[in-house]
């Protein structure tokens, strides 16, 4: 009995080493935000416009991303109502400021919609690490060309 537990004690963390050496960027979107709307109001939003330039996660693995574009995320509440709310805060918090931010799940990127696309059919919003702040000075490839973004 004692042998078995060994035996998946060892492939548990074999599985787990596995995935650290070939897990990379688990961040589905890189952005410059510049404002935020909050459907159908803002003291109980159920859906979120995030206006900016966004750099999104290419595939469900690795560390490839689409060169910045602008546009609008259309995103309504998913799997955790609380802690989507609280990051479409700290969404609110950074926009217009200029601050780069990662939020979002690889895997789970929403479509970037053009700014005269109409507001319909919204993604849903995934959770993941939170909403962080990125330093400018960061030489990560995604964060890179949102910095130097021009239109």
């Amino acid at each position: 009995m004692k042998d078995h537990r060994l035996i998946r004690a060892a492939l548990l963390l074999g599985v787990a080493g596995f995935t650290a050496v070939h897990a990379s960027d688990y961040v589905g979107i890189y952005a410059r935000i510049d404002k935020v709307v909050l459907e159908p109001n803002r003291e109980t939003p159920e859906r979120i416009q995030v206006w900016g330039i966004f750099s999104l996660a290419v595939g469900p693995h690795g560390g490839e991303y689409a060169p910045p574009a602008r546009g609008y995320l259309y995103l309504s509440l998913a799997g955790n109502p609380q802690a989507a709310r609280a990051e479409w805060k700290d969404l609110q918090q950074v926009a217009g400021t200029g601050q780069i931010v990662a939020f979002g799940m690889r895997g789970q990127q929403p479509t970037l919609r053009k700014a005269d696309d109409p507001p319909k059919n919204p993604d849903p919003y995934a959770t993941n690490t939170g909403v962080v702040k990125v330093g400018a000075k960061s030489e990560y490839p995604p964060v890179k060309a949102l910095l130097a973004f021009k239109e």
